[in-house]
């Protein structure tokens, strides 16, 4: 991952240092597993348990001079050992190493994915709840439609992300798995009582049926999640970026007054530039995901067309959506809302959001649908193309009269009605019990 879109913690997991430990960590837990079905001596387990060490700049070297990671990782901790080395990798092959200490990583990595995801979640759920009662114009097709809350807008959001994190779970479930089965798969170097002991000891399930690798559609189900995660980022971000427009204004993305700068020529400018980031990285994971899934498709019993795609792939779609994750994050802890802004905006279409309540009105009273959308439709086309107030022709309007009681006319037009029940989806929301 380039350093700009880098977090510590994911750069951490995917280092060459924390890879190569992982493999360490393998070759060690299946040497214990050897030594516990007697196969190798408790003195040799604890020489190569308590010695076995790798040079991260050696292997580089080693490297250079094989051309092939596994067994110049092997030369590296060779270094380390006697005679003992050679129980090391007994049985082995590449994958069985690799793709099992991938899988470790994996874990590492969605747990610190999924925590992220929660202090989100809190995160928007925490301005849901300031904002539940804080009214603002609902659009549909990019039109005013009817009023909602900027709360329930964002509680929307927090639902999707539980969603994510439940998708999250399942991948973790699903990639954390390890194989040590040989060549093709089939044991006949390695017992499966001796990998379903090295798999224990790593904390890891058995792969249940394998070939010389653990089946890609694993990682094809994760990199979508991590997909479809950064997909809705990018929903919330584009939301933010349309309020944030100079013609609606209702929020705004934080600005650091008097150090940033939003245009190299235009000092007036404010841009959306957290939320436009978030919304091209989001491109790049699905991109990531589309990768994933041409990896599930792969010769026989393996070949190697996935390898230095997943070199990539691996760190920089978790990477990425780490990051995403960290600024979307401080976005909503500091975004600014203007609520008397969103009053305004209300206003508008001069009373024209009233039209589907006006219309159900006319049909409780008996009119037919046909002559009530006539009417209300009329009066809506008249007050937008004349610059019209909707409210003044509805009340102005004889048959609307004729049908509607005076005190049910006066009322037709109050935006409390239309968020009698926020507060249910609120309630259903934390009745879900993750928060």
């Amino acid at each position: 991952m380039i350093e700009r879109y880098s977090v510590p913690e994911l750069t951490k997991i995917w280092s060459d240092e924390n890879k190569f430990q992982t493999w360490l960590r393998v070759e060690i837990a299946v040497v214990q597993a050897w030594g516990n079905a007697g196969v190798i001596s408790q003195n040799d387990v604890q020489l190569i348990t308590n010695n076995a060490k790798i040079h991260v700049p050696d292997i580089m070297q080693y490297i250079d001079e094989t051309h092939h990671d596994v067994t110049a990782f092997l030369r590296s901790i060779s270094d380390s050992l006697g005679s003992e080395s050679r129980w090391v990798h007994y049985g082995l092959t590449s994958n069985d190493v690799w793709d099992t200490a991938t899988c470790l990583q994996w874990i590492e990595t969605i747990d610190f994915l999924t925590s992220q995801s929660i202090d989100l979640r809190n995160m928007i759920m925490q301005r849901a709840k300031e904002h539940k009662n804080t009214v603002c114009i609902g659009r549909t097709h990019g039109i005013h439609a009817e009023p909602t809350t900027f709360g329930l807008k964002l509680l929307v959001w927090v639902e999707e992300l539980q969603r994510h994190i439940e998708r999250l779970t399942l991948a973790r479930t699903q990639i954390a798995v390890g194989q040590m089965s040989g060549p093709v798969g089939t044991h006949a170097s390695v017992p499966p009582s001796v990998e379903s002991e090295a798999c224990n000891l790593l904390g890891l399930n058995v792969a249940p049926v394998t070939t010389q690798i653990i089946q890609r559609d694993r990682h094809a189900f994760l990199l979508s999640v991590i997909a479809g995660i950064g997909s809705s980022l990018e929903k919330f971000a584009t939301e933010i970026r349309g309020l944030q427009r100079t013609e609606v204004r209702e929020v705004e993305e934080p600005f650091s007054e008097g150090s940033q700068t939003g245009s190299s020529s235009m000092p007036h400018k404010r841009n959306p530039e957290l939320c436009e980031r978030v919304c091209g990285l989001a491109r790049t994971l699905r991109g990531y995901s589309t990768v994933g899934l041409e990896n599930v498709n792969l010769w026989h019993e393996r070949d190697i067309s996935h390898s230095g795609a997943e070199r990539i792939i691996f760190p920089d779609s978790s990477g990425l959506l780490a990051y995403m994750l960290k600024i979307f994050t401080e976005i909503m802890t500091g975004l600014v809302i203007y609520p008397e802004r969103m009053k305004k905006n209300i206003e508008q279409t001069k009373g024209l959001i009233f039209s589907a309540k006006t219309l159900n009105a006319l049909l409780l009273s008996g009119l037919a649908r046909e002559n009530a959308y006539k009417i209300v439709q009329s009066h809506a086309m008249d007050a937008w193309h004349n610059d019209l107030d909707f409210r003044d022709l509805i009340k102005s309007d004889p048959v609307i009269n004729t049908n509607l009681p005076p005190g049910e006319l006066d009322n037709l037009f109050n935006i409390e009605d239309y968020l009698t029940h926020i507060e249910d989806s609120f309630l259903r929301v934390e009745k879900l019990g993750y928060l």
